[in-house]
C-alpha cells in the first residue's frame, strides 16, 4: 500500500493556491479569445458538446501544471475523453478546462475553469473560474476568497475576500440547482424540503452560491465526473460547508476504475444539515 501523502503546510497551501489560480485566469484568455471570435461545437462520444476552447484551455492549464507541480499526475477532461490513461497515486490533480460548453455555446456567461489538487482522494485546493463574469473563487484547508479577477489579471491572493458558508437555517432554505441538467430524481429530493428560493446556474457557479452564503442546498442525483466536482468540492469545504454523497458517505476521487464518473452528490452549507420537511 502506498503511504498517505503529508499535508503541506499552510504557506504552501496558499502558495499552490494562488499558481492554480493564475493557471485559471490565463485559461480564461484563450476561453474569450474564442468566445470573441465565433464558438462552432461538435458532440463528443458521450454526446456532451466540446469545443475549441475546452481544448485550448485545457493545454494551457496542463503547461502551467507541469511547472507549478512537476511529477504530479494531471487527470484532464478533454485528454481523458481522447483515451489518455493517468495513474492517480495519492496525489493528482482534476482539470475541467471549460464547465458549463453548453452555457458557453448559449452566450450566458455561467460557466467555469474547475482545477482541484486532490490528496488521498480528498480534493484539498480548488479554484472555479468564470472568465465572463472575471469571478474567481478560491479555496484550501480553512480558507475560501473570493475576487473579481479579468482574464490574464496578477494575481494578489492579498486583497482577495474571505467567504464562508452560512448556516443552514432550521427553516425554508435557498437552493441552488442546475440550470441545464435537472432531473426527476433530484427534483423530488428538493421538494422534500421547505425551500424559500430555488436559483438556477450553470457549472461549478453553484459551489460558490453555497460558498459564499448565497444558498444553503445544491444536490446533483444525476451523474457527472469527477472533474465536474472536485474544485467545488474543495471550496465548499474550505468555506466550512459539506459535499457527500447523497447517502451523506465520504465523496472521495481518483476512481478511474469508475470512469472517473460520480453518481450523485449534495453539498451543505455549514453546521447541521437540514430535515426534510416531510419527515416530520
Amino acid at each position: 500500500m502506498t503511504s498517505p501523502v503529508p499535508r503541506a503546510p499552510a504557506a504552501t497551501d496558499a502558495a499552490l493556491l494562488a499558481g492554480l489560480a493564475e493557471a485559471a485566469l490565463q485559461a480564461g484568455i484563450v476561453i474569450r479569445r474564442i468566445e470573441a471570435e465565433g464558438i462552432t461545437h461538435r458532440q463528443k462520444s458521450d454526446l456532451s458538446p466540446v469545443t475549441e476552447a475546452d481544448h485550448a484551455a485545457e493545454i494551457v492549464i496542463c503547461d502551467a501544471l507541469a511547472h507549478l507541480l512537476p511529477g504530479v499526475p494531471v487527470v484532464a477532461e478533454e485528454a481523458t475523453a481522447q483515451g489518455a490513461v493517468v495513474s492517480c497515486g495519492n496525489r493528482f490533480v482534476l482539470v475541467d478546462p471549460l464547465d458549463g460548453t453548453r452555457e458557453f455555446i448559449s452566450g450566458n456567461g455561467e460557466y467555469t475553469v474547475n482545477i482541484a489538487l486532490v490528496e488521498d482522494g480528498v480534493p484539498v485546493l480548488g479554484v472555479v473560474y468564470a472568465p465572463a463574469r472575471a469571478l474567481l473563487f478560491a479555496g484550501r484547508p480553512g480558507a475560501a476568497f473570493r475576487a473579481i479577477r479579468a482574464p490574464g489579471a496578477r494575481v494578489d491572493a492579498q486583497d482577495w475576500t474571505p467567504i464562508a458558508c452560512r448556516t443552514v437555517p432550521h427553516g425554508p432554505l435557498i437552493v441552488a440547482e442546475s440550470r441545464s441538467h435537472g432531473d426527476p430524481a433530484t427534483d423530488a429530493l428538493i421538494a422534500r424540503y421547505a425551500v424559500a428560493q430555488r436559483i438556477p446556474a450553470g457549472s461549478a457557479l453553484k459551489f460558490g452560491l453555497i460558498a459564499e452564503g448565497k444558498a444553503d442546498f445544491y444536490p446533483r442525483l444525476g451523474p457527472v465526473m469527477e472533474w465536474d466536482t472536485a474544485a467545488g468540492h474543495a471550496l465548499v469545504a474550505a468555506a466550512g460547508g459539506r459535499v457527500t454523497r447523497p447517502d451523506g458517505s465520504p465523496l472521495t476521487y481518483g476512481h478511474r476504475d469508475q470512469g472517473f464518473r460520480v453518481r450523485g452528490f449534495v453539498a451543505w452549507g455549514a453546521g447541521a444539515e437540514a430535515a426534510p420537511a416531510d419527515s416530520a
